[in-house]
Parts: structure tokens; sequence; C-alpha cells
């Protein structure tokens, strides 16, 4: 199999949309900051300094939203002055910076606490942001709980929490995560098996310095 980066990243490109934007709709996408784009989405603070993100994708998501926090009047009038339809995930995306306006007080005035009591009573999409440290000391997704990761002991460094394939296939098991080989770790295994050198030939190449063992 043959695998180039550049068509890794190309595809990425691809598949989130920027090459078509600029075929199709001969625009160039501007950066939006936090906000997620073609539909309403941003972060947060809470009242106790956390930060969340809030996502009404969906006309369900976004219907949860306006009930959970009660800003449904407001929404009538943000339609009415802009003339769009917050139903329509597209104009929620037009009238993004003034439903955020609309939503941040509300949200900075509840703990992360309060507002995920609230907004899991309602069925809002969202969820507060994580710290790496957060996320390995407290998260189970990120331990060793998860089959996707294994504690490895790396040579020179430590033992750490290392991700193997995200890919989960019935037929087989994972193929468990390994530590990085050392510097010159299989030299002699690839002289001798790839190369077909012999045990004195590679002895040589020793003893010249042209090759070394860890």
């Amino acid at each position: 199999m043959r695998l180039a980066l550049s068509d890794v990243a190309f595809a990425m490109v691809g598949h989130l949309g920027k090459i078509a934007e600029v075929q199709i709709n001969k625009l160039e996408r501007q950066k939006y900051g936090n906000y997620l784009y073609g539909s309403f989405g941003r972060d947060f603070a809470t009242r106790d300094g956390k930060r969340i993100m809030v996502v009404g994708l969906t006309k369900k998501q976004w219907q949860s939203l306006v009930e959970a926090t009660g800003i449904h009047d407001a929404i009538v009038q943000i339609e009415k002055l802009l003339g769009v339809n917050l139903n329509d995930e597209g104009d929620r995306f037009v009238a993004r910076e003034v439903i955020g306006a609309v939503l941040k007080p509300w949200i900075i005035h509840h703990t992360l606490a309060e507002v995920g009591e609230i907004f899991d009573a309602h069925d809002v999409c969202w969820g507060p942001y994580q710290t790496f440290t957060e996320l390995v000391e407290h998260d189970p997704r990120c331990s060793a709980a998860n089959p996707m990761f294994a504690e490895v002991d790396q040579p020179g460094i430590g033992t750490y929490l290392m991700p193997g394939s995200a890919l989960d296939f019935g037929a087989c098991d994972r193929v468990p995560p390994t530590r990085a080989p050392l510097l010159g770790e299989h030299t002699d295994e690839v002289l001798s098996t790839i190369l077909g050198l012999s045990g004195g030939a590679i002895g040589r190449l020793h003893d010249e310095g042209v090759v070394a063992s860890p």
C-alpha cells in the first residue's frame, strides 16, 4: 500500500467542504472563531470559570436549547429583526452572533453543574471543555479501561498511556500499542533478513562504525 501525506491533507480539506465551496459557491470560507460552521454552536464560560460547548445543529437540538434557557421571546425578536427563520440551520448560522449574545448572560449566570443539570434534563447537545490534565486524570475514555489504550514503557522516557488503532473489528482482536523502537534496535535484523547479509558482514559493519546497536 502507498499513502502520500499530501493526499491525506487534501482528502481532509475536501471532506470539510472547502474545495466544493470554492468551485461551486465561488467563496473562500472565512475564519469564524469557535462558532460551528453552518448552524449554531459555540463555547461559553460558566459562572465558576469553566467552559462549555453548546450546539444547536438539528431542529430538535435547537428547540431543546431554546426551551432549556427560556429565550423563546428573544428568539422571536431576532427572527423579526433579521428576517430569518431560526428553525433553519443556515439562518441560525447567519444569526450566530446575536444568538450567542442572548445565550451568554444565561450561561454565565449558572455554574457548570447547574448548566449540566438543566441541559441534560432538556436533552440539549452540550459538553464541558477539559484540560488535558483533566482528560487524563478523570475521563475513563482516556484510560486503560478503553481497549484502544495501553500503558507502555518507553525506554528513556517512562510509562505513559499510548493509543493503538481506533479501528475495532469484530472478527479479529485489536493490535496492542507497543513502544517505539530504539535507534538501531532492528539494524541487525534488517541487514540479515532484508538485505541478506551474513553475520560476518554485519560484524564488520559494526567494527568499522558504519552501523551501531542501541
